[in-house]
């Protein structure tokens, strides 16, 4: 059951300014190289790291948590507000600032060489937060949000984020097809390349079933894997032709340490949790259980509200102001921000994380998402702790499901986001021309809003 603060419309949203401490963060950036060429204190090269690990943890602590959701005749509010769409949008240019400032110092600045390791650190934070950025803009249904998307995406060379985290992940999560999904006993550093490997190889797979349904190569330029890296490459060709060739192992660098960012998040995001198969021998929908939650202030203003995960994967294109907290979502014990460094410390974040896992599945390990590796062993820990009780489990028996399509229609409705696929228009971009009949689409195909519900989950439309 959620929580929610009952009003009617028009609701004022508390937060409506907070929102803007997101696009304040690469005005930070730009601020700390302001102050590294003012001063030429190496200090604020490492302000980045700083603010990430330092300033936003020390402030969830003083601030605290909000549980608080806005009502339900305020959501259609909020979302056409297009203020909202504006603090997302916000953030790029100064990102860019940030990153082509950060190259000409890198570069020209003179820097010691513990000054220059810390501008990569602090320059990658600002690309790395702005994948989140990148990640909201990528759940738009207009062309103008998702090029927005892959253009954030530019500056830390992570653009196939854009097709493998909307129609992987989401399709995904929490099972053992997931890259991103981290499994309980799995080291962050065991976790980093095969998240990485994997989800390129992922986002290269859609890209490919997508482009062979309209008769073109993968090789096409429709590949929205390469319009992405395109961008990246005319950024940082760009910057080497004006810098020279010194500049890239700087961009490279930085890169690297922002798309970290991003996976240690994905690390913490679904630790150990796993979608049960139904008697369909699908897996059962995402539901609140299957994410790690948090509801604390500061860090779900940076990013967004990336904290209400829960919400967030039931309903991808739900927009970060509407986000809602469940009381039966599984809650970590400190923001994000806050679980960087035990992500970093393998025994540290064991100690911490495993005992949750357990406690979610009621001691019942055998519905956890274990490291194979480390299966036997898990469960043999967890048996001596404490006798398995058999009643309880949070894992739901998935409701039968109608056989929608079997029925004479033309249209049918995405049931969670309402996309609707009409056979006299059908979907090129997908792959289905017009005319293309709803008996022909694979009964695997997802929506392509959403993606969180397949062919059979859709409605016929009269």
């Amino acid at each position: 059951m959620n929580t929610t603060t009952m009003a009617a419309t028009p609701w004022t949203d508390p937060k409506r300014f907070l929102w803007l401490l997101s696009p304040a963060i690469p005005l930070l950036g730009v601020f700390i190289l302001a102050m590294l060429s003012l001063t030429g204190w190496g200090i604020w090269a490492w302000g980045g790291p700083i603010l990430v690990y330092m300033v936003i943890p020390l402030l969830d602590r003083v601030v605290g948590t909000d549980r608080s959701n806005p009502p339900e005749t305020a959501i259609d509010q909020l979302e056409n507000d297009k203020y909202y769409r504006f603090i997302v949008y916000a953030y790029t240019p100064s990102q860019f600032i940030t990153t082509i400032w950060g190259a000409w110092m890198a570069v020209n600045g003179g820097l010691a060489t513990w000054e220059l390791i810390g501008l990569i650190f602090s320059v990658g934070t600002i690309n790395g937060l702005a994948i989140n950025t990148g990640h909201e803009l990528s759940h738009k249904r207009d062309a103008l949000g998702r090029w927005m998307a892959k253009l954030t995406l530019a500056p830390v060379a992570y653009g196939h984020f854009y097709t493998e985290h909307v129609r992987g992940h989401h399709k995904n999560v929490a099972t053992p097809d997931d890259p991103a999904s981290s499994k309980m006993g799995e080291t962050f550093w065991a976790f980093l390349p095969r998240t990485m490997i994997g989800s390129l190889i992922s986002a290269w797979k859609i890209e490919a079933e997508r482009l062979a349904r309209q008769g073109k190569s993968v090789w096409s330029l429709d590949n929205d894997n390469f319009q992405a890296w395109s961008l990246t490459v005319l950024l940082f060709g760009g910057l080497v032709l004006w810098l020279g060739w010194a500049v890239l192992p700087f961009l490279l660098l930085q890169a690297f340490y922002g798309a970290s960012l991003l996976e240690v998040i994905n690390y913490i995001e679904h630790y150990g949790l796993l979608r049960q198969k139904g008697p369909d021998g699908r897996f059962v929908r995402c539901s609140p259980e299957h994410s790690w939650n948090s509801n604390h202030i500061v860090t779900n203003l940076v990013l967004y509200q990336l904290q209400r995960h829960s919400d967030h994967h039931a309903h991808p294109t739900r927009s970060f102001q509407a986000l809602r907290h469940f009381d039966d979502s599984p809650q970590l014990p400190s923001g994000y921000a806050s679980m960087l460094i035990p992500a970093y410390i393998p025994w540290l974040w064991f100690r911490q994380m495993d005992p949750l896992v357990a406690a979610h599945y009621k001691g019942d390990l055998s519905l956890a998402n274990i490291l194979p590796s480390k299966r036997a062993r898990l469960l043999k820990e967890e048996a001596r702790r404490e006798a398995i009780a058999s009643a309880g489990k949070p894992q739901q028996k998935q409701a039968h499901r109608a056989q929608p399509h079997a029925r004479a229609a033309s249209r049918y409705r995405c049931s969670d986001c309402g996309y609707i696929y009409d056979e006299k228009s059908g979907s090129p971009h997908e792959g289905f021309p017009a005319g293309t009949l709803w008996s022909a689409i694979p009964d695997t195909w997802a929506c392509p809003d959403c993606a969180v519900r397949e062919k059979v989950d859709f409605e016929a439309l009269e």
